[in-house]
């Protein structure tokens, strides 16, 4: 006899996956026959199975994410004491029979991930959910854009990609869909994976003490578990997976200034003029809806913005590259090209009476772009040559969640799917993905071998492949400033390296000192773009004041100081997924403190640099320096890691630290990222007793070349044992455009000779300051103060072959 709560769950339909009844071996797995469904096990990598269960006769194999095949890998299948077993050198999945459960193991025999023994993977209705033990003292990060703390246990997140003006800490859902999380426990890590595009909700211990779980609305339960050796091989199997990001140009990654919106033409002018004469470094300048006509995309306003070609050729000729914003509706009006085009080629989304589906967005009622269609990616891709044509070269997909007035779009919208079928509930959280793709597929084809600059507002897993990401309609306030830093770590755990969030706020006006600590942490962050939204007032660096102005100045050459180091970490995206600014849960997984929330916001930027952000009110913080030893970055002062201190924060200095045994190139300041620095690349080196490398790349910044040898990589390593600085021979047919290397040594006490290729070279005693002094900051006249290190440094001539320094 069934008790209440099983009678009323059997009435609600729920049905767990039942008896194995059959097991059939196939390429790379297995496929199991049940008394309810059937499931199937495919050994992807290694590290990386994959579990697919469905009620369906066929596994719905189709994904938008996911771009990897199995790879070959020795995998063994045996029965055990009523067990399948199934394992690499890495995992081991063990399937128990009568139910059929799911436990993955370590290769030392560990509990990784495992069912919960009674729901296992069960149907309520269409929704399928995978209930997961929680496991002691188990945490969960990741899932990109989610809101709230880095440690996600405890909540439950909703995967329906929102429209969300100025979101607070707790809004859920906003943006982005990316159904991947790490979660930790028992000294080791897991990646989980769920690919179903549908509707779906992860619950990690939410309202409950036994289960961690996914559910989707509708679709196969299908997800990825990825165990490796650390986190970031966790990371580097999910980007195999899901795809990692191209090279970007590399003007992408200098300042971007914007504003909703700047207009007319003659204002543009004046904000790229201003730049240039203040000698604040930028390579961008972004056009918001306003320069169309009427806000209909792939027009230009015949009065605000009537000469384009003009307008774009002025500010190449000041090193400005534009990007414009492109949002999917296509207004419904006679006569206007895109519209008709549209009609014609059928390429919009429709309901299933085949009329099409109109929403309210900007210019009026739109129908819009079915981009899960080819014949409809292709379509849009070609309509972007007229912009190509003038000049242009940067593209800003928005509202594409889909966002329109009254925020909700029927269920019962039709999408193409490739030929599939999908509606509302499937197809809605790929629409940016799909978007992001059809702009950057279509103009990187019109560009004819120069890199496209790709932006999105809404995504989904596999985003960066297309696109970098920024967070939407943020707020000026310290909560989103603090916020926007989770937000971009919690991007790159999830594979995502290039994404930033609007410096200064988008809602709201930023006080004098918050605007000046947000550009000094969005310095250090992949992408960089200040912008301010309609009626506010204005907020380029200089609106501030002079002593903000002078605060801007030096962050921003600082990021351009710091080019030749940020671009090869944006090459090692490229490689391995690892993100640019890295989430302290990477390096220092198991340090409890790292996900405390007084230290949760503190990140890697790369490597080396230890981030610290903190308040605009706060003048001295307390940060968490992890194990190791670390360097004050503006004084040098040394540091023993594993503890925490207080250590000043004035508005115009940002708590930065350094990582003993950094190796990290710098170059002279420049207005623009394509302009000519001097002569020398400056190798900072900063004395640590362990073994490091840093892998130092170099190409045109612009084209394709590199995909045909025309690049510079080139291996320098760091092994204070030996007390050897390795340079090994440069790799690639391109020429450095440094002839000389400046070797800067941090930390070094007693160095007074060093031998290059045999040779001994003099050393030379140096101060060294990353920041000049800021005068009359505040309304008392306080004056601020550089700090100035004393570090020893040699110069020496560059042949591009192997130099060995011994100290």
């Amino acid at each position: 006899m069934y008790s209440t709560v099983e009678t009323s769950a059997q009435r609600a339909g729920f049905k767990a996956l039942g008896k194995l009844e059959s097991l059939e071996h196939i390429n790379n797995g297995v496929v199991g026959i049940t008394s309810f469904g059937q499931f199937r096990i495919l050994v992807m990598d290694r590290s990386v199975f994959r579990v697919s269960v469905t009620r369906n006769a066929d596994f719905d194999d189709f994904s938008y994410a996911v771009i990897a095949s199995p790879k070959p890998v020795d995998f063994h299948v045996k029965e055990e004491d009523g067990h399948i077993v199934i394992s690499t050198d890495l995992i081991s999945l063990r399937i128990s029979r009568d139910p059929v459960r799911f436990k993955f193991y370590d290769s030392a025999g560990n509990i990784i991930n495992e069912d919960d023994d009674a729901f296992g993977t069960s149907w309520i209705g269409t929704e399928v959910t995978a209930y997961k033990k929680l496991q002691q003292g188990e945490r969960f990060v990741g899932l990109g854009e989610k809101n709230g703390d880095l440690d996600r246990r405890g909540k439950g997140y909703l995967n329906w990609n929102t429209d969300k003006f100025a979101y607070d800490q707790d809004t859920d859902p906003i943006y982005c869909s990316l159904p991947f999380y790490i979660g930790i426990h028992s000294g080791l890590a897991y990646g989980m994976f769920f690919d179903n595009s549908n509707k779906s909700h992860f619950n990690f211990g939410a309202s409950n003490d036994r289960f961690s779980s996914f559910m989707a609305e509708d679709g196969d339960m299908n997800y990825y578990l990825i165990h490796d050796h650390n986190v970031a091989k966790i990371i580097e199997d999910y980007t195999y997976l899901t795809g990692r990001m191209e090279l970007p140009p590399m003007w992408s990654i200098g300042y971007q200034q914007c504003r909703y919106s700047y207009y007319p033409d003659s204002k543009v002018l004046d904000i790229a003029r201003s730049f240039r004469q203040k000698q604040i470094p930028a390579d961008v300048i972004v056009l918001d809806i306003h320069y169309m006509d009427s806000y209909k995309i792939f027009t230009w306003d015949p009065v605000k913005f009537s000469n384009p070609a003009a307008l774009i050729r002025e500010l190449r000729d000041m090193n400005f590259h534009v990007v414009l914003m492109c949002d999917p509706g296509i207004k419904i009006e006679e006569g206007y090209q895109p519209y008709e085009l549209g009609k014609q080629e059928d390429v919009f989304l429709k309901y299933p009476d085949n009329t099409y589906y109109a929403g309210e967005v900007w210019p009026g009622w739109c129908h819009f772009p079915d981009f899960s269609d080819p014949k409809t990616r292709q379509w849009w891709g070609g309509l972007f040559d007229e912009y190509v044509n003038l000049g242009v070269d940067g593209f800003w997909n928005d509202m594409n969640e889909i966002a329109s007035w009254g925020q909700m779009m029927p269920e019962h919208v039709e999408f193409h799917y490739e030929g599939k079928g999908a509606l509302t509930k499937k197809g809605r959280n790929i629409y940016g993905l799909q978007m992001a793709r059809s702009t950057f597929e279509g103009t990187k084809k019109l560009l004819n071998g120069k890199r496209p600059f790709n932006l999105t507002r809404s995504a989904f897993s596999g985003i960066q492949r297309y696109s970098a990401v920024w967070t939407g309609d943020n707020v000026a306030d310290d909560e989103h400033m603090l916020l926007g830093v989770r937000l971009v770590n919690s991007f790159g755990l999830t594979g995502v390296a290039f994404t930033g969030y609007d410096v200064g706020g988008f809602a709201g006006e930023a006080s004098v000192d918050l605007f000046a600590r947000w550009v000094s942490i969005a310095a250090f962050s992949p992408f960089f773009r200040g912008h301010s939204m309609l009626n506010s007032r204005d907020a380029e660096p200089w609106a501030f004041g002079e002593a903000v102005e002078e605060i801007s100045r030096n962050y921003i050459n600082l990021r351009y100081r710091l080019m030749p180091y940020i671009y090869s970490l944006f090459f090692e995206a490229t490689q391995t997924g690892m993100p640019v600014c890295r989430s302290l849960a990477i390096d220092y997984t198991h340090d409890d403190h790292v996900y405390d929330s007084l230290f949760q916001n503190q990140y890697l930027f790369g490597p080396w640099f230890l981030i610290c952000p903190v308040s605009s009110v706060d003048k001295f913080c307390k940060v968490y320096l992890p194990e190791g030893e670390w360097y004050e970055f503006h004084s040098g002062k040394q540091y023993k890691g594993s503890q925490q201190v207080i250590v000043e924060a004035p508005v115009e200095r940002l708590p930065v630290f350094i990582k003993a045994g950094s190796i990290i190139p710098m170059q002279s300041v420049t207005q623009y990222t394509s302009a000519t620095a001097d002569d020398t690349l400056q190798l900072h080196f900063y004395s640590g007793d362990n073994y490091s490398e840093f892998l130092y790349y170099e190409d045109d910044g612009d084209t394709y070349h590199f995909e045909d040898g025309e690049y510079y990589r080139r291996n320098i390593s760091y092994d204070p044992n030996n007390q050897i600085i390795k340079f090994n021979a440069a790799e690639g047919n391109f020429k450095s455009k440094y002839t000389k290397i400046q070797l800067i040594f941090h930390g070094f006490d007693g160095l007074d000779r060093i031998m290059v290729n045999g040779r001994e070279c003099a050393v030379e005693q140096v101060e060294f300051s990353y920041l000049k002094a800021i005068t009359k900051f505040d309304p008392v006249g306080k004056e601020g103060k550089v700090i100035k290190e004393q570090v020893k440094a040699i110069k020496v001539e560059d042949d591009d072959g192997g130099l060995e320094i011994v100290w």
